[in-house]
C-alpha cells in the first residue's frame, strides 16, 4: 500500500468586483477496492455552500455556491488516499478476449455502446493509418499487447507540451502538430481505441512523479479501456505505459472535455486570471 498527500488550490483573480455563479467541482477522487480515502478536506474564499451527489458516471461532484461579490476566488482541496493498485497487471482477461480481435458480448456492448462512438470518417481514416503502424491485420497479437503497443507508440512519436488553454485537441490537431498535453493525448488513444472496436473512456486525476513532487504541479489526464474479465484498464499514453499506483483517478468520463476540476461562472465586467498548483507526495 502507498499513501500519498494530495494538496490542489486553484485562484481566480477578477479585475474588479464580481458576483460568483454556481461552481462545480471534480476534486475528490474515485474509491473502489484499491484507492480509499484517508481524509478529505475542501475550503474555499469566500466560503460557499457545498452541496454532494455523483453523477451519471458515477463521480463525487461538489456544487458549490456563493453569495455577495468577491476579487478571488480560492477553492483548496487537501487529502490523503490510501493506493493499493500496486500491481496493475495482476488481472485476467476472459478467454474469449485475450486476443485481439474480439466482440463484446451482447449485455456489454449494450451497456458499453457510449464508449465506443467513432469519430468523423476523416478522423477514423487518419487514425486507421496510425494503426497500421502498429498492427497488421493478419498479425496473431494479445489484445493487452496491441493497447500497450498503441500507448507506447504514442508516447515515442508525439512531443510532450504544457499547455494552459482550456479544452482538449482534436485527434486531428495532435496528428497535425505532432505535439499535445497528456489531456490531447489521452484523447487520442481514446479515439484509436474505438477504431479498434473497443470501448475506451477518458480519466481526470493526479499522478505523482517523484523527480517533481516537491514543484509545483498540475492535474494529469489518461484513458482506460474495458477488457472482459479485466474492467476498465489504465493506459497513459503520456508516459507509454500502463496506470499503476502513482495514476490517482478523481473522475471518468466518455467525453474528454466533460470533467475539468474546476468549472463554473460570474457575473460582472471583469477581466479574469487563473492560478493552479498541485503537490502530490508520499506519506
Amino acid at each position: 500500500m502507498k499513501r500519498y498527500k494530495i494538496i490542489h488550490r486553484t485562484y481566480y483573480n477578477y479585475s474588479s468586483n464580481v458576483t460568483l455563479g454556481e461552481h462545480r467541482l471534480l476534486l475528490r477522487p474515485r474509491e473502489d477496492h484499491e484507492l480509499r480515502i484517508e481524509s478529505f478536506i475542501l475550503n474555499s474564499t469566500p466560503k460557499a455552500k457545498i452541496l454532494w451527489h455523483r453523477d451519471v458516471e458515477g463521480n463525487s461532484v461538489a456544487i458549490a455556491t456563493f453569495s455577495g461579490q468577491t476579487q478571488q476566488l480560492l477553492i483548496e482541496s487537501e487529502l490523503i488516499i490510501q493506493q493499493y493498485n500496486e500491481s496493475p497487471l495482476n488481472f485476467i482477461v476472459d478467454s474469449y478476449a485475450i486476443s485481439f480481435p474480439f466482440q463484446y458480448t451482447n449485455n456489454d456492448y449494450f451497456t458499453l455502446s457510449p464508449y465506443m462512438v467513432l469519430p468523423d470518417q476523416h478522423t477514423r481514416e487518419l487514425l486507421n493509418n496510425m494503426i497500421f503502424n502498429i498492427y497488421k491485420t493478419n498479425e496473431q497479437i494479445e489484445t493487452y499487447t496491441l493497447l500497450q503497443r498503441l500507448s507506447s507508440y504514442i508516447y515515442r512519436t508525439f512531443t510532450y507540451t504544457i499547455r494552459e488553454e482550456p479544452g482538449v485537441q482534436t485527434p486531428q490537431q495532435t496528428l497535425s502538430l505532432g505535439s499535445g498535453s497528456c489531456r490531447d493525448f489521452a484523447l487520442l488513444f481514446m479515439e484509436t481505441v474505438k477504431c479498434l472496436g473497443l470501448a475506451s473512456r477518458f480519466v481526470s486525476g493526479y499522478l505523482y512523479a517523484p523527480l517533481m513532487s516537491s514543484l509545483v504541479g498540475s492535474t494529469h489526464a489518461w484513458a482506460e479501456v474495458y477488457l472482459p474479465g479485466g474492467g476498465w484498464i489504465g493506459f497513459d499514453p503520456t508516459i507509454g505505459d500502463i496506470a499503476g499506483a502513482d495514476h490517482i483517478p478523481v473522475a471518468v468520463s466518455r467525453l474528454a472535455d466533460s470533467v475539468p476540476p474546476i468549472s463554473g461562472s460570474f457575473t460582472g465586467r471583469a477581466n479574469s486570471s487563473l492560478d493552479v498548483g498541485v503537490w502530490v507526495t508520499l506519506t
